[in-house]
């Protein structure tokens, strides 16, 4: 029988029956009768329909076994399989050709209904191309002949997560997802929160690569949470005296800058407005002069000598660099956002050379901006953004006395209400177990690639919605490039593997090759004295 004939369910290869139904999970007896080669093909993972007396049932299956199989009662083995039910096709007709697939089950079978293999042209009614605007990035695991579909829309507008372990894909399956969409709207804008330097090269032909070489974030962007973890930190026995002294004096540094006769009724301590560190200081010094005792101006004396000692550090120049202060806002956010897009419609921002110590807040400030822009931008004229965040769980970590709070809260913030206003995010991680549950549960799709660790398993099968069950046993034992995919973002749950990314575009993300490394002798009196020329001069 060719594999793309449309043939009803009655001419189908009959491989058992239904012998009982629970919610979306049917279990069927397989015939013993049944052809060798029939039987083969019932796998994990396979589709098999069931036909009703309105429709026509479409499952996958997630499990199988055998009945007692050590006890010999003379009437041989009795195989049973497990179905998770998926959807159905109602028509008028069980013919495959007339019917049309939909999600959801409103017609059980009996039991004792017979149990069919699927065929291409069911895969392919099953898995069809959305009407909706769509993305091909793969093809289904049943059938590489069959393509696999994203709805473009809902997995945007919706919040998506990639989730697999280190070293099956993950880098490059957000690689090939985000260069599908792209291809198809290249007036996107998308930024992309790199800590590690790995996808610059994954999207160099349509990225703006920002960099602490080349990034603009001044000082007077933080708001004061950020620039209270900047210039005091979470330690110290004076660390509310130091904040209540800088709090003022920021604002009065503010008003300062914005001159006389300007409105400065709106201005805050939060408010992104300039202000010039020389005169942060020379309030400092005033207010400290006005002190009656000397002991109490070491507050005074620690923040100036911390804001002295950042001025003068190389690594914070993105931040604290530049003699003159100019309102620059506008340039930054249409840096970062793509706006106008000239060509780039993403933006790689490179976090591994920010200082360990304030990763978190350049994090902080960057999501903030996204998302207060969205906030105030007039509804009519408003920008459509995608936040990816590679290494979720450093920002969004489920234990909350870990990781920076304003950060957390941000990312929190966008989950819960970037929708309203055209702000998508899509989270990354290695370790979902690790991450927030509450906002991964924002994400209505979720790639699920392998993953071999039992608390990661167990969290993600959390995750997945009741019709996704049956795709969990899989998730230990995916090939790299395979994933589940469910949600949103998909028509139906599916398994499927991901294009082939051409080499020029994968992320370098692979690991170390100490096995050619090892192989001769490096020159090593070289590599050390430029190694330490790179560290001293924090030039990558």
């Amino acid at each position: 029988m060719p594999d793309g004939q449309n043939i009803s369910v009655d001419q189908a290869v009959r491989v058992g029956r239904v012998v009982s139904i629970s919610g979306s999970t049917a279990r069927g007896l397989l015939d013993i009768s049944a052809s060798d080669s029939a039987n083969s093909t019932v796998r994990i993972g396979g589709l098999l329909k069931i036909a009703t007396p309105r429709s026509v049932l479409f499952g996958v299956v997630s499990a199988l076994g055998v009945d007692d199989p050590v006890l010999d009662r003379g009437d041989g083995e009795k195989q049973f399989v497990e179905i998770e039910l998926l959807g159905e096709a109602v028509g008028a007709g069980i013919e495959s050709e007339t019917l049309s697939f939909q999600r959801g089950v409103s017609d059980y079978p009996t039991l004792g209904a017979p149990i069919h293999l699927a065929v291409r042209s069911d895969l392919a009614q099953v898995y069809a191309r959305p009407s909706e605007t769509n993305v091909c990035v793969g093809a289904l695991f049943q059938d590489d002949q069959v393509p696999a579909y994203l709805i473009t829309d809902e997995l945007l507008g919706k919040h998506f997560a990639v989730l697999g372990t280190t070293g099956v894909g993950k880098s490059c399956a957000l690689a090939l997802i985000l260069r599908a969409i792209l291809a198809e709207h290249p007036s996107g804008h998308i930024v992309l929160l790199d800590p590690h330097n790995e996808y610059s090269q994954a999207f160099a032909d349509r990225a703006e690569g920002v960099s602490p070489e080349d990034l603009q974030l001044p000082y007077w962007l933080l708001n004061f949470e950020e620039v209270v973890q900047v210039l005091i930190g979470d330690r110290g026995a004076d660390t509310v005296t130091q904040a209540a002294i800088l709090k003022e004096a920021i604002v009065a540094a503010k008003i300062k800058f914005a001159g006389d006769g300007a409105s400065v009724e709106h201005i805050t301590v939060d408010t992104p407005v300039p202000y010039r560190l020389g005169d942060l200081m020379r309030i400092l010094d005033e207010a400290m002069g006005q002190l009656d005792k000397p002991e109490n101006s070491v507050p005074y004396l620690r923040l100036k000598a911390r804001i002295e000692s950042l001025k003068a550090d190389r690594r914070y120049g993105f931040m604290f660099s530049g003699l003159v202060v100019r309102d620059n806002l506008a340039d930054i956010l249409a840096r970062i956002l793509r706006i106008p897009v000239d060509g780039k419609p993403l933006t790689v921002v490179d976090l591994s050379g920010v200082p360990s110590e304030i990763v978190d807040v350049v994090v902080s400030v960057l999501c903030r901006m996204i998302f207060d822009f969205a906030v105030w931008s007039a509804r009519d004229n408003a920008t459509p953004v995608l936040l990816v965040c590679e290494e979720a769980q450093r920002y969004v970590p489920s234990d909350e006395s870990l990781g920076f709070n304003p950060t957390r809260r941000v990312i929190s913030q966008i989950a819960k209400e970037g929708r309203k206003y055209g702000v998508s995010l899509c989270l990354v991680s290695q370790r979902p177990s690790e991450l927030s549950s509450s906002i991964l549960s924002q994400c209505n799709t979720l790639f699920a690639l392998r993953m071999s660790n039992d608390q990661d398993q167990d969290f993600v099968s959390r995750a997945l919605p009741e019709s996704a069950k049956g795709f969990l046993g899989a998730l230990a034992s995916l090939r790299t490039r395979d994933a589940v995919v469910v949600g949103e973002g998909v028509s139906v749950p599916m398994r499927l593997r991901f294009n082939e990314l051409a080499s020029q575009y994968q992320p370098r993300s692979s690991s170390a090759a100490f096995s050619d490394a090892w192989r001769s002798e490096a020159d090593t009196r070289a590599l050390i004295a430029d190694t330490i020329a790179r560290w001293r001069l924090q030039q990558r």
